[in-house]
């Protein structure tokens, strides 16, 4: 097999042929499906050069230029490259090709799913459809006729609005669909099948109704409700904050069971895995929720930051993506607590994007090459690039932001754009040199902001130090110092802010401001500062950075209890507990003596009745043997777990009778809700829970809870309360109830998987075996894939990395396996092993030897061999 070669953001060249416009006609059948597609294409480059379009997995039937039918020798078709010489400058290209959509389990291009016709194009699916320029800065205006079976595919989709639909002959039927805004192939969309339908209306600011439908099948329809709110709360959002009005007729969601990714913003014609937008209080949890209404908002919100103005080609992902995800974070945080939200955020960048910023996998927002594409869709590229977004808005302030986003789409809509088209937008609109900002656009890793302080307290000043280290990343080009926005406050040692007042300046009663860093070291001095005050620093988290500031546990406990920025007490939280964790790492037998400030800390938070209940749950979140690991140069998975559970056990029977008060407290409050109030109330009750059974308390309670619960939210609680830390006598028989009670809900059967393969103990491999020869596990299930070994591999931290190596030999011999099918989530699967440098010799070497055999594989995908070669650059 001939080596894949990568691809270049340098080897990007404007195409020599545009396609204008796209008629197709696509006759479904699940077993031969043919497709004629009619272009209308211009020349725009070289006099002699041909045209090479993409085409995979196709039997290409006839090619015709201005209707005359080209003999096979006018044309080469080879390598899944369409080669056509010696063209006039405009021309009619028909291509007629059939498919085979039954047998396509990579779920790209055009494929079934439970008897649905189901499309996914990006990011190169369209070339498995019909030969195509499959690239993003092809845009064209497509007219597409569907013709299906009329019993078996009632309902026939595709992007933009309905001209026409009939019978036909032998009792099929069509549908005549119209786009009138140019989009690249990867926007394509159909979808074909038997399903209800739920309406609704939306007017728009202009006053134009727009109706909007969503698709599902019929038993999961009353599901769709909360989506359908969502969706029109996400298109007042977007008028009222970015003034982005929708601009057709009709807007369509359909919901698919087999799906690789969470949605998909085709214009006009989002797809959406089931478990994405299938929400019901009996079946879901309050995450769920959440997360449906941060999905419905991104997909919608991708209509003007993806569609409107696309990728001029795939090395600007972020262009889009990070964008949205800055979008849809802000919907949320306006929709709910805007402090819980950002710790959230934080979370999951810490957890995850720190990570994959730290290994083999690292890259920046804007890679600079790739073998697949599809291993792009990163949180690096999406959580990062948001960051990178949120950084440019605090740089250049809030209205010179929404100037910029005003003037990006004057200049830019209907067009495939650049990441510097954006930031130049923005440059011009508020008046600012961002030349030095477009280096996070090439920067991989991590930046550090080193802080030390000086307290003159005869001047009464005090100075703060920042420098910024960037990490060394293999390949990595020096692109010199970061420019980014940092936050800070300054407390009395008793927890008063203080105004903050720079040496020159004026008086001011502002206690927070934003400091523009862009030199490797910069000092600021405040005035005013009789006493050394407390420095808080990164509030709001401005920056992706990591942070290491001279601060005593006192002064972390004081910014924890005192602090007015949210962020800050709960990263002070953070801090407190992995130091104490670190600290266990190097000496396993080190007594408890320093965790009695932390222990009196958390009390007085769990404690304070004045306290948002989320931001309390939040603040007792105790840090992950991934993120003890992130500190370490080298990782003992057996310290880091022995380190962990020691100040876990000792703080939670410490916090015990606390937390069963306030677990009574919130049981009361709670009425069962979907809305704010009622979530922070569940999250806090239900952390309260954890720990109790944690501590060997309240089984009792989390039994009634169980039996009791009216929502999915509080049963699957105390389900993994009692699963994960309770004992197997008490849980085993609630698995099997759980099972029977929901066996016909595949959605939560998924959470029944991931429930008991996240199960961290010495049996977890063993465990995993016997799941995936449940009758209820498919291999083919993105989702139950992912809800198996995804949550083994990501959450059974001594189950994957058992000192054995089985833990590593079962994802790479599940992640082959999958590979053969589903070379996209196989890729995802393998990530974890990519980090075999961090750990101990032992492991490291069992990693590397998983590694190294999926690499001796021939039939290895393009997907999972880039993973594979650069974990083991």
């Amino acid at each position: 097999m001939t080596a894949p070669r990568p691809i270049h953001i340098s080897d990007y060249r404007a195409p020599d042929f545009y396609t204008q416009s796209v008629a197709l006609t696509v006759a479904l059948d699940p077993e031969k499906t043919r497709v004629t597609a009619k272009q209308k294409i211009v020349r725009q480059g070289s006099a002699n050069a041909p045209l090479v379009l993409n085409g995979e997995n196709l039997e290409l039937e006839a090619v015709r230029v201005n209707n005359r039918t080209l003999a096979p020798d006018e044309y080469e078709f080879a390598d899944d490259l369409l080669t056509i010489a010696d063209l006039p400058d405009e021309f009619e290209l028909e291509i007629q090709n059939t498919i085979n959509p039954s047998t396509n389990s990579e779920l790209m291009g055009l494929y079934m799913s439970g008897g649905i016709f189901c499309t996914q194009c990006e990011a190169e699916g369209f070339r498995r459809i019909t030969c195509f320029q499959d690239r993003p800065d092809v845009l064209a205006t497509y007219s597409v006729r569907i013709e299906a079976e009329q019993a078996a595919f009632p309902v026939l989709l595709s992007n933009g609005n309905l001209v026409g639909s009939g019978s036909l002959e032998g009792g099929r039927h069509f549908a005549e669909w119209h786009d009138p805004h140019p989009k690249p192939p990867y926007l394509f969309a159909l979808v074909a099948g038997e399903l209800a339908r739920l309406e609704d209306t939306f007017t728009t600011q202009s006053g134009r109704a727009v109706d909007l439908h969503i698709y599902a099948s019929a038993h999961n329809l009353d599901q769709c409700h909360f989506a359908m709110d969502a969706l029109k709360r996400s298109m007042r959002w977007d008028e009222e904050i970015y003034n982005l009005e929708y601009d057709l007729d009709l807007f369509q969601i359909v919901a698919v069971d087999d799906f690789n990714m969470g949605a998909m913003e085709n214009k006009g014609l989002n797809i959406f895995n089931a478990a994405a937008i299938l929400v019901r209080q009996d079946i879901a949890t309050d995450q769920d929720f959440m997360i449906v209404e941060r999905i419905i908002a991104h997909e919608y919100f991708h209509n003007w930051t993806g569609n409107r103005v696309t990728c001029r080609d795939w090395f600007q992902l972020t262009l889009k993506e990070g964008l949205t995800v800055f979008r849809d974070q802000q919907f949320s945080s306006d929709m709910h607590s805007e402090a819980v939200k950002r710790i959230g955020d934080v979370m999951l960048l810490r957890e995850g994007q720190f990570t994959e910023d730290s290994g083999p996998l690292a890259h920046p927002i804007r890679p600079q090459s790739y073998l697949e594409i599809n291993n792009f869709y990163t949180r690096t590229v999406y959580e990062k690039g948001a960051e990178v977004i949120r950084m440019l808005k605090r740089l250049i302030g809030e209205d010179a932001y929404y100037r910029g986003i005003a003037l990006y789409f004057e200049r830019h809509d209907g067009s495939a754009a650049t990441c510097e088209d954006f930031v130049a937008a923005m440059a011009d609109a508020s008046g600012q040199n961002l030349d030095q900002f477009m280096r996070w656009y090439a920067r991989a890793g991590t930046p550090t902001l080193q802080v030390t302080t000086e307290h003159d307290p005869k001047r009464a000043e005090f100075s703060l130090h920042i420098e910024q280290k960037l990490p060394a990343i293999k390949g990595q080009v020096d692109t010199g110092p970061l420019h980014m926005p940092v936050e800070v406050g300054l407390l009395s040692a008793d927890g008063i802010a203080l105004p903050l007042r720079l040496r020159g300046e004026a008086e001011t009663a502002a206690t927070s401001r934003v400091l523009s860093i862009k030199n490797d070291r910069e000092s600021f001095v405040f005035a005013d500062q009789p006493e050394p005050p407390i420095p808080s620093i990164l509030r709001g988290f401005t920056a992706p950075v990591r942070l290491e500031a001279p601060l005593t546990a006192g002064q972390y406990r004081t910014l924890m209890a005192h602090d007015e920025d949210p962020f800050v007490r709960w990263s002070a939280a953070q801090k407190l507990y992995l130091d104490a964790m670190l600290a266990r790492v190097s000496d396993p037998a080190r007594g408890n003596e320093d965790l009695d400030g932390i222990v009196d800390s958390g009390l007085a938070i769990i404690n304070d009745t004045a306290l948002d209940p989320a931001l309390v749950s939040a603040l007792l979140v105790l840090p992950s043997e991934n993120l003890i690991g992130q500190e370490l140069e080298i990782i003992d998975v057996d310290r880091v777990a022995a380190a962990r559970k020691a100040v876990k056990t000792h703080l939670i029977h410490a916090w015990a009778p606390a937390l069963g008060s306030v677990y009574e407290r919130m049981q009361a409050a709670d009425q069962g809700t979907i809305d704010t109030a009622g979530i922070a109330c569940r999250a806090l009750k239900n952390r309260a829970l954890t720990y109790l059974i944690a501590a060997g308390e309240h089984y009792e309670a989390a039994l009634r809870q169980y039996h009791g619960a009216s929502g999915m939210t509080d049963r699957l609680a105390a389900l993994w309360a009692l699963t994960h830390e309770g004992p197997a006598k008490i849980s085993g028989p609630l698995l099997q109830d759980f099972y029977e009670r929901y066996e016909s809900e595949p959605l939560v059967i998924n959470k029944w998987f991931g429930l008991q393969a996240a199960i961290d103990d010495g049996h977890a491999v063993e465990r995993v075996g016997e799941l995936i020869k449940h009758p209820a596990f498919t291999g083919t299930n993105p989702n139950r894939i992912r809800a198996v070994f995804g949550s083994f591999a990501t959450a059974s931290y001594q189950g994957f990395h058992r000192a054995d190596g089985a833990g590593y030999r079962l994802i790479a011999d599940h992640g082959l396996e999958i590979d053969g099918k589903n070379p996209q989530v196989a890729a995802r699967l393998l990530i974890p092993l990519g980090r075999w440098r961090r750990y101990d010799e032992s492991r490291a070497n069992l990693m590397r030897a998983q590694l190294e055999r999926l690499r001796s594989y021939p039939e290895l995908s393009k997907d999972s061999l880039e993973i594979v070669e650069r974990s083991l650059a």
